[in-house]
């Protein structure tokens, strides 16, 4: 196999130790396909096991141990938890969905719970009238929500006057999987009809489609990352069930720049996306691995890293914001796994092998800030723009 030199072809993956870990989570044991876990450089989410309804616990970054029993928890959904995401402009703003066909936007106090926390800033409920399964911030406007329901339908919200923006009902099936691409100007779907659909979000009419017979031709979960430079990142499964990778041009979907064979397992891959360095972290859920693959711009465009192997199996892995990054470790990504055995949270940095401190610029380019680039109003009048970017330097 031809090995490309990359600065990341040694990254490797850290766990934490025992005592830097989060313990006595109680996680949800819903077969949902979400990772159920969300982290800023501020707080923790897990939604965990509850009777009757929808809970999750929020924990500031720093309180590692084991969770007391009584901590307080958010509560509010009359169903289980499908979805947990952090504003990406508010690091305190938690949105999550619900079995209910409720969504919730929830404001954390900068100190953290200190009691449950019932009432939430904005309920959107008048949309879906089934589970919503996915949801998804805007990129670059604050306020802005994308979700999927199993209604089929796909719905553009302002979380801020808990209004409707798009209710898209294109989709004939159910929605696996939602992606905005980087300045918000389109998202990429994928659907148990096997199709993936690239589509505006103020007007709700679908741009690109791919033929029938070009996708992953499984009758199991798929999943889509929006890339830079029009890209889309997809994984599934084939016809014979063996899981796949495939990378696509989202002006001309009839047929993929590259599909590759991955393994047999059964649990399907979510890709995590870092656009800085346009790297793609793939977890099988249910599995222990953690895959790295670098995208390039030119044949063959996707480029094996490394992997991060461990003999215990993740339900679900959150991803911190560059912005959490400890530099001087040269630490280009961490994230929360959530063990399927254990009540347990571990974090696992992925680490460039360097001996210097220092501050290293060309493996932490600027990164998106978490200022927003547009309001609610411009974005509705068709303006675009690209995330305003910051310096990881200190």
């Amino acid at each position: 196999m031809f090995l490309r030199s990359s600065k990341f072809r040694h990254v490797f993956g850290c766990p934490f130790k025992k005592e830097a870990c989060y313990e006595g989570l109680k996680a949800t044991k819903s077969a949902h396909d979400t990772n159920f876990c969300a982290v800023n450089p501020q707080f923790l989410a897990v939604v965990i096991e509850s009777s009757g309804g929808g809970d999750f616990v929020v924990l500031p970054i720093e309180k590692t141990g084991r969770l007391e029993i009584n901590s307080p928890k958010v509560c509010g959904h009359r169903a289980p938890i499908t979805d947990l995401k952090w504003c990406p402009h508010d690091d305190t703003m938690i949105a999550s969905a619900s079995d209910d066909s409720t969504i919730k936007i929830w404001k954390i106090p900068e100190n953290g719970l200190q009691s449950n926390l019932n009432t939430p800033v904005s309920d959107l409920n008048s949309a879906h009238y089934k589970r919503v399964s996915y949801i998804e911030w805007h990129p670059t406007v604050r306020g802005v929500l994308l979700s999927a329901g199993a209604d089929f339908k796909c719905i553009v919200w302002n979380s801020l006057s808990a209004t409707v923006i798009s209710n898209i009902s294109l989709h004939p099936d159910l929605v696996f999987s939602i992606s905005w691409n980087i300045d918000g100007s389109l998202f990429a779907t994928t659907c148990k009809d096997k199709k993936i659909r690239v589509i505006c979000p103020r007007t709700g009419n679908v741009v690109a489609v791919s033929f029938e017979g070009t996708g992953h031709q499984g009758n199991k979960s798929s999943r889509i990352v929006f890339l830079k430079n029009e890209l889309l990142f997809t994984t599934g499964f084939s016809r014979s069930g063996q899981r796949q990778h495939a990378l696509w041009d989202s002006r001309n979907l009839s047929k993929a720049l590259r599909m590759e064979e991955v393994d047999a397992a059964c649990g399907f891959i979510y890709p995590h996306y870092d656009p800085d360095l346009n790297i793609i972290y793939l977890a099988g859920k249910g599995d222990g691995n953690i895959r790295y693959v670098e995208i390039i711009d030119e044949p063959p465009y996707i480029y094996f890293l490394n992997q991060f192997q461990s003999s215990i199996p993740q339900r679900g892995l959150g991803m911190m914001p560059k912005r959490g990054l400890d530099m001087k470790r040269c630490e280009i990504a961490r994230f929360f796994k959530l063990h399927s055995s254990k009540d347990v949270c571990e974090p696992i940095s992925m680490i460039v092998p360097r001996k210097s401190d220092m501050f290293q610029p060309d493996i932490y380019p600027p990164t998106q800030s978490s200022e927003p680039s547009l309001s609610i109003d411009e974005w509705l009048s068709g303006l675009n723009k690209m995330p305003i970017y910051i310096s990881l330097e200190v």
